[in-house]
């Protein structure tokens, strides 16, 4: 996907459906960062996404990441209904701030329905508006953050959480859902490059979770 540095601004409204049909696969990415700016009105600006993953389908969404720019605002909302048999690896990432300035207003939310039953539904809201975003229970310093999600038939069994990293370099926790078919790994660090060796090192091992079972 191609974006332009002219959005999202506050104060747009920006939206995207995509439908991965049965029995194919999708891999979605985009050329460049997408980066929220401050605009001429007070008025956040919104991103929807909504995803549809049919019967024996894959969608492999990996976009790069969402910088947060000072005076910004954004909410964002990511929606996946996925078939009983469907895969699915998504990833995520945010930097909160460019070069010396402090971050916009951010808010994520990512829903996500197995075979019309919910299995996620979290949100996450960052910057000076948001209590505690920087504390030791969110951020713990950090200005990168981002998860990834795994969804697949094939894993049958739960495993155990697991924690990659430390506090200080940045640490990633993946851990099962509620359903056996989903791993979430959630994970913080100092820069962009280290979020995305976490993420990897993630997948590496829901992809071994995955083999196993």
């Amino acid at each position: 996907m191609l974006g332009a540095m002219s959005a999202p601004l506050g104060g747009d409204r920006l939206a995207l459906d995509i439908t991965t049909a049965a029995h194919t696969r999708l891999e979605v990415t985009t050329a460049a960062a997408t980066i929220a700016l401050r605009g001429c009105q007070p008025d956040p600006a919104t991103y929807d996404v909504r995803l549809t993953v049919g019967e024996d389908a894959s969608l492999y969404w990996l976009p790069q990441p969402l910088i947060s720019t000072y005076g910004s605002s954004l909410h964002q909302t990511y929606r996946l209904e996925l078939d009983g048999r469907s895969h699915v690896l998504l990833r995520e990432e945010q930097l909160l701030r460019r070069s010396a300035e402090p971050p916009g207003h951010l808010s994520t939310r990512l829903t996500v329905l197995r075979a019309g039953r919910t299995i996620l539904h979290q949100q996450t809201v960052y910057g000076t508006q948001a209590p505690a975003w920087d504390g030791p229970a969110v951020l713990g310093g950090h200005r990168a953050t981002g998860q990834l999600l795994l969804v697949t038939p094939d894993l049958e069994s739960p495993p155990a959480p697991i924690l990659l990293g430390d506090p200080s370099h940045g640490h990633c926790i993946l851990s099962p859902l509620a359903d056996n078919a989903a791993l979430l790994a959630t994970a913080t660090a100092p820069t962009l490059a280290r979020l995305r060796q976490l993420l990897d090192a993630a997948l590496t091992h829901a992809v071994d979770m995955g083999r196993s079972a």
